[in-house]
């Protein structure tokens, strides 16, 4: 095409086709978290907004109903202890699970919110909570009950256990 005939680019068309890419770069962006915060909300097939013992049904509220059957069974752990590993080791994903590392190379992979596998779960399964490793209440009590047996408590376990 000669100079004379191609179209000419205003600021305008820039500035639209900017804001254009922006935006399309802003939405690309935003697409993992959305999927992420609904994955960590959701424990399965109910979307209640509590648990059935009327916690919210969200890291908060999963955490604090471990901690109050914890301190019946008399497990220590904080609610800062347990935070910090479970965003160390899901982000707080209950439906967390790894498949690379040595425990999954031996068939037994990390599964749920503290990354527990299902010999150690089974183990330290905590009476009244869910037999599902992913149930995030279940995961949460068993890990700390593990913990505490191991460690002494949640609140001394600063890396991978």
């Amino acid at each position: 095409m000669s100079a004379a005939v191609q179209p000419r680019r205003t600021r305008a068309n820039r500035l639209v086709r900017l804001i254009a890419v922006a935006g399309t770069g802003a939405a690309v962006l935003a697409m993992p978290l959305v999927g992420a915060a609904t994955a960590s909300a959701t424990t399965g097939t109910t979307s209640a907004a509590t648990t059935p013992a009327g916690y919210p049904n969200n890291l908060d509220g999963w955490i604090r109903e471990s901690l109050a059957i914890m301190a019946e069974k008399h497990i220590p752990g904080s609610y800062n202890g347990i935070h910090r590993n479970i965003i160390r080791e899901s982000s707080g994903n209950p439906n967390a699970i790894n498949l690379w590392d040595s425990n999954a190379a031996k068939g037994i992979p990390s599964k749920g919110l503290l990354q527990v596998i299902d010999p150690t779960f089974n183990a330290y399964h905590v009476a009244g909570t869910s037999f599902n490793i992913y149930d995030p209440v279940a995961n949460i009590t068993a890990a700390c009950n593990y913990a505490a047996a191991r460690y002494g408590s949640i609140d001394n376990v600063n890396g991978a256990y």
